[in-house]
């Protein structure tokens, strides 16, 4: 599973389906491959293990050139990153493959080809999906279009395909399920994509299929079917997106843009990971599901947000997977003996996978007898995930600013997979996990709806333009969040801030309040919102401006010197995600207010590279 794009066309299309696979590099991949129909109507393809770069080297000595083409970034799941389980798969050099998604009964179909005489030539899932197709051409006669209707009836599991076939050599056939995928419109050409941003080049005008459809595409004309072969429209809706996202657009700041990014982010994040309300365990690995098993503990490592979200991290492991967990910042883990415990999974977590601290704290890590090494990255090509065993990417793209807002959020959402698949070991009931997959699903929605809030916070930040110093508050899993939004505010604004659990106010922090101390609190309606209104009653008694991200039922009132927010009804278990996007909010706007570079703040990098 990884990347997936196509292309139906008059003109060749090998340099629309190159450009694609470039775009779509941040997901993370191991191999790479395209196959088109070439002027001889035969199929012609070149793959590499490794890079696009590498695909390109090998198409300098054999050029393909084509008007019908697939193409494919892989990251392993089934089968060990190789040239033989790169994609695109072909049968009997008539039919192409690419995929996205996990066939869970690809056992089964593939004993039943090897019968009637298919050999396989890679360890995927997908090539049965070839097989199968071929076999309803040549055998039952149908076209291409109604062989790929048949074979996904019979798939189990989540798909998102593109297919050609020498048989039909101006048709491109594409079918969903469980795994996004995007037709682009365009004038006399058309094109598949798992993403939008891999087309933006292209064309500005996209369908979103739906679950269980299957499109029959041409150059000039794109027919779609439902799960029970009615033939549908489908609405073409126009993207706002700008063809280079790495630009600001329309946004004054890439850390605007990037908060705004973060329901797709983490979109991506989740794609072809969750199946059936269930966590894919593949997703961390060939092997993982295995060594899932015989996981006992967890050690985190990580420096500055990414040590935020793996604080977060540990109270979802006790709390949900019933697994002892312990972190470090790296740039001390380092520098002091430590006791290994058997079965013990070492954690990294870096944006930029460059990061020198956490980096030696994983080579190190790795002669000290833990059982196995698990990154959370956003680059693929980054050191820290060729050091690690696995490597679960987290998707988010491009992140420009220096302040991270989209990597974190999508970090934690990637550390809640992880807790989930461990917990399912440890007696996370099938129940429990459907119920957390589910809140995961609906995320992104929960998000747009706190982004809604931008202008209340906006009028709040203008109570910070004077300030030099703010305590942030949060108790439970909201205290690392609470941690994170001091962090973001003292990056881009300069304001001193720092923050506490709000139950450790009386033991010391209260000296400091006064009429001039802004105080942030997060208020989820949780088992602790109680023991926080007290907390908070100490700071409004000493005369302290209480700035408040309240649940839409949390029974907490405004009054003088008490500002109130109010934030959707969310989950408990992602509240500590959805959280977060006020105050990364409310640090940017007081940066603006402030006059400071929020995108490059003084002093600091994007990629910490040095001890």
């Amino acid at each position: 599973m990884c990347g997936i794009v196509g292309a139906v066309a008059h003109r060749l299309v090998t340099p629309v389906l190159l450009e694609g696979l470039k775009r779509l590099e941040y997901r993370g991949y191991d191999s790479a491959g395209i196959a088109v129909l070439d002027s001889t109507n035969q199929l012609a393809r070149a793959r590499a293990k490794g890079k696009v770069r590498g695909l390109e080297e090998v198409m300098q000595t054999t050029p393909l050139n084509g008007r019908v083409g697939i193409a494919h970034t892989r990251w392993a799941t089934h089968g060990v990153p190789s040239l033989e389980n790169a994609h695109p798969h072909i049968c009997r050099d008539t039919v192409a493959v690419v995929h996205n998604g996990i066939i869970e009964n690809h056992e089964t179909l593939r004993a039943e080809q090897k019968r009637k005489g298919h050999n396989f030539s890679s360890e995927t899932d997908t090539e049965v999906i070839v097989h199968e197709i071929h076999d309803k051409m040549t055998d039952g006669g149908l076209d291409l279009l109604a062989a790929v209707q048949a074979t996904v009836s019979i798939l189990e599991g989540a798909y998102a395909l593109g297919v050609i076939s020498t048989e039909e050599p101006g048709r491109l056939v594409t079918a969903r399920k469980g795994s996004p995928l995007v037709i682009g419109v365009g004038e006399r050409e058309h094109f598949i994509a798992s993403d939008i941003f891999a087309l933006l080049g292209e064309t500005q005008r996209f369908i979103f299929l739906e679950e269980g459809d299957v499109a029959d595409m041409r150059a000039d004309s794109i027919t779609i079917y439902d799960e029970d072969g009615n033939k549908v429209e489908r609405p073409i809706s126009e993207t706002k997106l700008a063809a280079d996202s790495a630009e600001k657009g329309s946004y004054r700041h890439y850390m605007e843009k990037e908060i705004y990014e973060q329901p797709q982010a983490i979109s991506n994040t989740l794609e072809g990971r969750i199946i059936n309300e269930k966590v894919v365990d593949e997703s961390f690995g060939p092997d993982a599901s295995a060594a899932f098993d015989l996981v006992k503990r967890v050690q985190i490592v990580a420096c500055g947000t990414s040590f935020h979200a793996g604080m977060v991290a540990k109270y979802w492991l006790e709390s949900i997977a019933n697994l002892p967990c312990d972190i470090e910042v790296a740039s001390e883990y380092r520098y002091r003996p430590h006791i290994v415990s058997e079965g013990t999974l070492f954690v990294t977590i870096s944006q930029s996978g460059e990061t020198a601290d956490t980096l030696a704290a994983l080579k190190e890590a790795k002669n000290m007898g833990y059982a196995h090494t698990l990154a959370i990255c956003n680059v693929p090509e980054s050191s820290i995930v060729r050091e690690s065993e696995w490597a679960l990417m987290t998707r988010a793209g491009p992140e420009i600013g220096v302040a991270s807002t989209k990597a974190f959020t999508t970090q934690l959402v990637a550390l809640l997979l992880l807790v989930v698949a461990l917990g399912r070991r440890n007696g996370l009931k099938a129940e429990k996990e459907a119920q957390i997959t589910r809140q995961l699903i609906n995320l992104p929605a929960e998000i747009e709806q706190v982004l809604e809030l931008d202008q209340e916070i906006k009028q709040w930040a203008k109570c910070f333009g004077d300030k030099h110093h703010a305590l942030y508050l949060g108790r439970g899993e909201q205290y690392p969040v609470a941690m994170e939004g001091a962090l973001k505010l003292k990056e881009i604004s300069y304001i001193h801030a720092e923050a506490y659990p709000a139950g450790e106010l009386k033991h010391g922090p209260l000296a400091l309040i006064d009429e001039e101390m802004p105080v942030v609190a997060v208020a989820p309606n949780n088992e602790l919102l109680e023991k926080l209104k007290s907390n908070l009653q100490e700071v409004q008694a000493r005369g302290g401006q209480l700035f408040v991200f309240a649940d839409a039922n949390a029974p907490l009132d405004a009054a003088p010197g008490v500002k109130i927010l109010r934030v959707a009804e969310t989950d408990e278990v992602v509240a500590p995600i959805v959280y977060t996007i006020p105050l990364q909010l409310l640090s940017y706007h007081a940066a603006l207010i402030k006059g400071t570079d929020v995108d490059q703040p003084r002093n600091l990098a994007k990629s910490v590279t040095v001890e």
